[in-house]
């Protein structure tokens, strides 16, 4: 009887700790972080990560202060009628490409795993290229091999173009040969090979 106390008690802890996340939006905090971090590719990534960290602290900082100002000018004129109040939007520069579709728990219950067909080489090149990168980090055994099993091959030519800024994204590549050059705002920023 007490390991299914432990258990709910866990479950309990657990929602708390998810409700808390989604509160504070820590996950999306984290993700642009690391996105910023994967772009940038800093030298010294503890030092980039702690100052990313300091200017959503500031601009918090900011947004609260903000926030005080105008309820305190709002108290001192209680006779005058004022439109309702927006919610408060963050007034961070957000990466627009990042985002995710909602998932209930009947589309986790009638998911259907995808598994295409792969070699042994093309196994390995992706483990391979995944292991270096940090969104796939936190993945277990059987996470890593669920994205492997969905994964597909697609060719594309010289010059042609494979990701579009601005446009809604649709799959995650690995480039297994080659290299693909990347443009943001058409100045070229960097270039990224296999298995990147």
């Amino acid at each position: 009887m007490a390991s299914s106390s432990t258990s709910s008690e866990e479950e309990r802890s657990l929602r708390e700790c998810e409700r808390y996340v989604q509160k504070h939006n820590i996950q999306q905090l984290l993700k642009e972080c690391i996105v910023q971090l994967c772009t940038v590719r800093p030298e010294r990534p503890m030092l980039f990560l702690k100052e990313c960290f300091e200017r959503l602290e500031k601009e918090e900082a900011k947004q609260i202060s903000s926030q005080q100002k105008s309820s305190s000018r709002s108290d001192s004129r209680e006779d005058e009628v004022s439109p309702p109040m927006n919610p408060v939007v963050k007034g961070r520069r957000r990466r627009g490409a990042i985002s995710a579709e909602v998932y209930t728990e009947e589309d986790a219950a009638s998911y259907v795993r995808k598994v295409i067909p792969k070699d042994y080489k093309t196994m390995a090149a992706l483990a391979k290229a995944i292991e270096k990168n940090v969104l796939f980090a936190h993945l277990d055994d059987n996470e890593r091999s669920d994205i492997f099993d969905a994964m597909f091959s697609v060719t594309y030519i010289a010059g042609e173009t494979v990701i579009q800024q601005g446009d809604e994204g649709d799959n995650f590549y690995v480039i297994d040969q080659g290299e693909m050059d990347v443009y943001v705002n058409n100045e070229w920023v960097t270039s990224i090979g296999e298995g990147g």
